[in-house]
């Protein structure tokens, strides 16, 4: 298959409002790169270009990987993580192609040849590399490849429209490759599984210690009460657990393994690394085997936290880690519990994974009140509050872990309203801020189909350092201007304080934020994680 036919299915699911004709594009492509064809309308299509190998006729190996490649592509996943090139290796590219001639594989292995470049002499490796995947490509794939390369290619492929595709497209219930991919963590491999085996084979994915899964999400209300309203009867008691401002890490425990203790971060990447003195926590417990859920944050000596951007630099620095930990120590908190030497919980009620984690590691369990009482839960709230953390987490005891999903499980509560969105557009700044791009555009997930509508501006919260960086960082993402305006790509997610909403005439979704201000940038969320026009109201 070639990159080409991704890359223009890519654009069709992008052009359309419709889920319908979004789940069927991108069902017809993932049938066709496993080389089945399960509708009569797609028999048109069955037939490769010329020179191209059918994928039913490839290698059962290269067949797999070839769905799974073609199906984190649609996602906008980067199969290596990470190829050692950024914005400033991909400036001066060499003139496109005129006609698509990449496949699919071998791009994917020359990424993999360029991620595993290192030592003397890999930074000219892998400018030639780069010279030599872009020379071959045409000017869409190009600007595809960028944005595949420096994970920032959103084309519309969230997992509400990509899911249910892959269950269409190798017919199989959607509830199993969702419980497939909660579990794997990626969609790739199970879109092959379930393409190329079916069902048995999706049914055979378990929880693996040593893989991440996706982590369970919460949804949000902006008080206790409104919190407590969740609960399937007024007198259930509830678990409220302090929220904290730190970095939230999945935390894989195998004594047996080269690596025995590694942590994952929130959107599934590795930073063992990088906190060795919560290798060392983990490390400690009496367990063989474990799969936990928490989260790491800086305090000071008074026991308070220190600014997430404390926090965050501890992953982010070049420095030598023993010294950061030295220097600026985190602490662990767990809140949750997967596994447990050989015995899978995902399934089990929160209480029940809650007393195995209250044996394993009580001095590490995440401070929390379980209680049926509006007063005593506002109270801890108020606790939580005056200790410095963030807020807190109401969790119903029953529920099982829902992992990548939000629901009713887990409800946040912050003291005042927030909401992740997504910068669409922003305006040169005057004054002071003359010669910075400043006003920010913000914009809110339509339900239903991902489009992004806006739903207000502002130019408050904002440092000397932020604006100078968001001027760089828009500037990259510029798609055309208009006037004052720099309309950007909608890639950039940043988290939103905001004291109401108000209904308005001005913006297409009839809402708009008042005093809106930026609490931080979030880069370890996409745009299709970004809150809803309902989520708002």
């Amino acid at each position: 298959m070639r990159l080409s036919r991704v890359i223009e299915t890519s654009a069709a699911v992008a052009a359309t409002r419709s889920r319908l004709a979004k789940v069927d594009e991108l069902a017809r492509t993932l049938r066709e790169a496993a080389g089945v064809t399960a509708r009569e309308e797609d028999r048109a299509s069955d037939d490769p270009p010329p020179g191209d190998t059918p994928p039913a006729d490839l290698p059962p190996a290269d067949r797999e990987r070839l769905v799974r490649i073609t199906a984190d592509y649609l996602a906008g996943t980067l199969p290596q993580r990470t190829v050692g090139v950024g914005y400033r290796g991909l400036r001066d590219l060499p003139a496109p192609a005129e006609e698509p001639d990449l496949k699919v594989l071998e791009v994917d292995e020359l990424l993999t040849r360029m991620a595993g470049l290192a030592g003397p002499g890999s930074a000219a490796a892998r400018s030639a590399a780069v010279a030599a995947l872009f020379g071959r490509a045409t000017a869409d794939e190009q600007r595809w490849l960028v944005g595949l390369i420096t994970g920032e290619l959103r084309q519309g492929a969230s997992d509400g429209v990509l899911l249910p595709a892959v269950a269409r497209a190798a017919d199989v219930p959607e509830t199993l490759v969702r419980r497939a991919v909660m579990l794997a963590g990626f969609t790739g491999p199970v879109a092959a599984a379930a393409l190329l085996h079916g069902e048995e084979a999706l049914a055979e994915i378990r929880l693996e210690v040593g893989r991440p899964l996706r982590p369970m999400l919460a949804g949000s209300e902006p008080d206790v009460p409104a919190a407590l309203t969740h609960r399937r009867d007024p007198g259930t008691p509830v678990a409220v657990d302090t929220k904290v401002d730190g970095i939230r890490l999945q935390v894989h425990l195998d004594r047996a393994a080269e690596v025995p203790a590694r942590l994952f971060t929130r959107s599934l990447d590795e930073i063992t690394d990088r906190l060795p003195e919560v290798v060392d926590a983990i490390l400690g417990l009496s367990a063989d085997t474990a799969v936990l859920d928490g989260e790491v944050i800086a305090l000071d000596p008074d026991g308070r936290p220190h600014p997430f951007q404390v926090t965050g630099a501890r992953t982010a620095s070049s420095a030598e880690p023993g010294t950061l930990a030295q220097r600026t120590p985190v602490t662990t908190f767990l809140f949750d519990v997967l596994h447990l030497d050989g015995r899978d919980l995902v399934d089990e009620p929160a209480h029940v994974r809650w007393s195995v984690l209250d044996e394993l590691a009580p001095h590490l369990v995440v401070p929390r009140v379980v209680t049926s009482a509006e007063d005593e839960a506002t109270a801890f709230f108020e606790q939580v509050l005056a200790a410095g953390h963030e807020g807190v987490v109401v969790k119903d005891p029953d529920a099982p872990y829902a992992a990548g999903r939000r629901g009713a499980g887990w409800v946040k509560v912050k003291p005042r309203r927030t909401a992740d969105l997504v910068v669409v557009g922003v305006e040169w700044g005057s004054g002071r801020r003359s010669g910075k791009l400043s006003n920010i555009h913000l914009a809110a997930r339509r339900p239903g189909t991902d489009e992004l509508v806006m739903v207000g501006k502002t130019f408050k919260g904002m440092t000397d350092a932020l604006l100078a960086w968001q001027t760089e960082r828009f500037l990259a993402l510029e798609t055309h201007r208009d006037g004052y305006v720099v309309h950007v790509r909608p890639e950039q997610v940043v988290e939103i304080a905001y004291d109401a909403v108000q209904t308005s005439r001005r913006y297409p979704g009839g809402i708009a934020l008042r005093f809106a201000r930026v609490l931080r940038y979030r880069d370890d969320k996409g745009p299709d994680e970004a809150d809803t026009l309902d989520d708002l109201r």
